[in-house]
């Protein structure tokens, strides 16, 4: 594997430093925060470039809230400045790692996704539907992974490629802020334990762009355990979700366990309770679908939710709290959605409460 050297000049870098402008901005340029830097941009812009020459910047104040769909997850975004600073990075670190990834690992990448993700563990259900042998799928899911990753072994992780010193110090910057705790101790849920009281060693904001690169680059370390220690031909993951198929059952035992103690020894993970061996006829919940060799349908909470705000969205209109057109903007994505699996009824259902809500 190629070593990483003399990257930090190309983050620096003024055209660099601008394109990450570009990218921090898209469908935010009306943000209070947004509209404030760009009156003055070519200022902050060099202003930024001399604090990451000379080693002056520091990670901003993180702005925490909670969402609670699809569970409820601390959300911590970061000021404008620093959003442009994690795009400099991502900008010119991620292309060295993604070339690195194996081909079956679906999350945050360009050319991937949830639908892509979907495809393949199909297409590999239909290869093993057409088998003599009855197959069965492990279904592994690490437990709070987010707010688990080891930053000691993160950098780590990093370090054995880049070998440059200047940004394995900017990335540790980013990885142990000093102004805000990301990490969960054992076994404990995001409401259980206040923002105060969480872990300064362990973690990452969820929302983060570096933290999606930071994670895809952690389990990588699985990714090649599983692919060229073990020799798994049907084993795809998006993000910590991870589905295993074979036809042994006491194989599939023998990998979980495996892979339990590699998590633990090497990355300091665990499995959570959602981890499970069942016979690939009884469907796999994987990316929002629960998947067949012969259809796929969307998950029942998914259904619901999609419902649910569908009829959020209608009240509003009706109050005169949101225009007609991003009511058919939200239609038309959902519509994009229930095109990647068979959702007839689905389909009749949102048509149902649209015409009756209209009225």
């Amino acid at each position: 594997m190629q070593s990483i050297k003399n990257l930090y000049e190309e983050i620096y870098d003024f055209e660099n430093i601008y394109k990450a402008w570009e990218e921090a901005r898209k469908g935010k340029r009306y943000r209070d925060d947004v509209l404030i830097f760009n009156q003055n941009h070519e200022e902050h812009l060099i202003d930024i470039q001399n604090q990451l020459i000379y080693e002056t910047y520091e990670v901003g104040r993180y702005h925490t809230f909670y969402v609670y769909e699809p569970k409820k997850r601390l959300i911590m975004s970061l000021p404008f400045k620093d959003r442009i600073v994690q795009w400099a990075v991502y900008r010119q670190l991620f292309p060295l790692y993604e070339n690195t990834f194996i081909n079956d690992s679906y999350a945050y990448r360009k050319g991937k996704g949830t639908h892509k993700a979907a495809d393949k563990l199909q297409y590999w259900l239909r290869q093993t539907d057409r088998k003599p042998e009855r197959y069965y799928y492990l279904k592994m899911d690490i437990s709070k992974y987010f707010y688990r990753v080891d930053h000691e072994i993160l950098l780590k992780i990093l370090g054995k490629r880049i070998k440059d010193e200047r940004l394995l110090r900017l990335l540790s910057k980013i990885i142990n802020c000093e102004t805000t705790q990301f990490g969960l101790p054992m076994w404990k849920e995001p409401d259980e334990v206040d923002v105060a009281d969480r872990l300064a060693d362990k973690g990452m904001p969820i929302g983060n762009l570096t933290s999606q690169m930071f994670a895809n680059i952690y389990l990588n370390e699985v990714d090649q355990y599983a692919k060229h220690k073990l020799h798994l031909h049907y084993y795809i993951r998006y993000m910590d979700d991870i589905i295993i198929l074979h036809k042994d059952k006491k194989y599939l035992a023998e990998v979980r366990d495996l892979m339990g103690v590699f998590l633990d020894e090497k990355l300091r993970l665990n499995l959570n309770d959602k981890t499970v061996i069942r016979p690939c006829s009884m469907g796999i919940d994987f990316v929002g679908f629960r998947i067949w060799a012969t259809h796929r349908r969307m998950k029942k909470k998914t259904a619901v939710k999609i419902k649910r705000n569908l009829k959020s969205h209608i009240r509003r209109v009706k109050r005169g709290e949101e225009s007609k057109e991003r009511l058919e903007r939200t239609i038309a994505s959902y519509r994009g959605i229930l095109s990647h699996c068979n959702s007839y009824g689905m389909r009749m259902s949102l048509n149902k409460l649209f015409k009756e809500r209209s009225k």
